[in-house]
């Protein structure tokens, strides 16, 4: 007999609950679905979902609403679909309903005025932003603000630490605001001074096998046979991860303002020495543990590589805080904090402020 469904977490319409194909917010679903023996993921499963979390193919908003009305969840989460949560707090009045943000409320649809804005924190349980970044963005010309939780990471599921190899790595979308053009031109730099270090980047201009060959990822393809960096492209999660274990150092050179930070916090729990612009919410991830230069500066970023590269006591004490920095972020500690902001599920209606 199948567990009771306490909560109910909705994906966003672009997102693949897929090991393939899952981008930074599948993920992280999955990760407070594990620690949740009560919960249901909705969403687009792809061709091979994750395993052992229970899942309904849900995609369109009214397929939602039908599984939803099925279900009778507690408590529903609902992932940057603003307008969505907001109408479900009007069918479905016996449940908690959280929207969870993970990229700059200011420029979504439904949240773009102060209005309607104020009107989602009275409507909704809670309204849970992944950084305190993002969390003053929403605050914007209101007098109330919304809750901030981190992003999780499984700790347990990282591959083991290993030998560091000479290796200086880039991951995540070869697009422009990732600023990857500044990756290569600091490598190609760097590297004719580190003789026995190589370079590699990992990633492409989506998640997934299906990521489409860009005019930009083509132009970055070819920079980094120029400055002698291998590009990879778009690689399995578990070999990203394996990776950054082997990685001496990560570089995030970020040009925009992140909304958290994800491949941040997997290289400070890797082990690897990070190279961060901070930009966004990549200061509140890493903290002291990581070395910041200015975004779009490839000089700052050669000096940073060159810097860590050649001294391996610095290098060495940056990989160390970047792991203790990382034990704050661990899934059960922010799933007990997620449990403990929905409540007792169950116990009371929720309260429409």
């Amino acid at each position: 007999m199948a567990e009771p469904v306490r909560t109910a977490i909705v994906l966003p319409q672009g997102e693949t609950f897929s090991p393939e194909a899952a981008g930074a917010i599948a993920m992280v679903a999955r990760r407070f679905a594990l620690a949740d023996p009560g919960c249901v993921v909705l969403g687009h499963g792809g061709h091979n979902r994750f395993p052992g979390v229970r899942f309904i193919e849900a995609r369109q908003a009214l397929a939602v609403i039908r599984a939803l009305a099925a279900l009778r969840p507690q408590v529903i989460d609902v992932h940057q679909r603003p307008r969505l949560a907001l109408a479900l707090t009007y069918l479905f009045p016996q449940a908690r309903v959280q929207l969870f943000l993970h990229n700059d409320p200011l420029t979504m649809r439904g949240l773009k005025s102060a209005a309607a804005r104020g009107l989602a924190l009275k409507r909704l349980h809670h309204v849970l932003c992944v950084s305190a970044h993002l969390r003053d963005r929403y605050a914007t010309g209101l007098r109330r603000a919304p809750e901030c939780l981190h992003n999780p990471l499984t700790l347990a599921e990282l591959p083991p630490p290993c030998a560091k190899e000479k290796l200086i790595l880039f991951v995540g979308r070869v697009v422009e605001n990732k600023a990857p053009d500044v990756f290569i031109a600091a490598c190609a730099t760097a590297l004719p001074q580190l003789p026995g270090w190589s370079a590699l980047m990992i990633g492409g201009d989506r998640f997934g096998p299906d990521s489409p060959e860009t005019c930009f990822v083509t132009a970055m393809r070819a920079a980094a046979a120029q400055a002698g960096v291998e590009f990879r492209g778009v690689r399995p999660y578990p070999e990203v991860l394996e990776s950054m274990a082997r990685s001496a150092i990560v570089v995030v050179p970020s040009r925009w303002e992140e909304p958290f930070g994800l491949t941040a916090l997997e290289a400070l729990a890797s082990g690897a020495a990070l190279i961060s612009t901070g930009k966004g919410g990549l200061r509140e991830v890493s903290g002291e543990a990581a070395l910041y230069i200015p975004p779009d500066n490839p000089a700052a970023l050669t000096r940073a590589i060159l810097h860590l590269a050649q001294d391996d006591t610095a290098r060495t004490a940056l990989a160390e805080a970047g792991r203790a920095r990382a034990l704050s972020f661990d899934t059960p500690l922010l799933a007990a904090r997620l449990q403990a902001l929905r409540g007792e599920a169950g116990s009371l209606n929720p309260v429409r402020k």
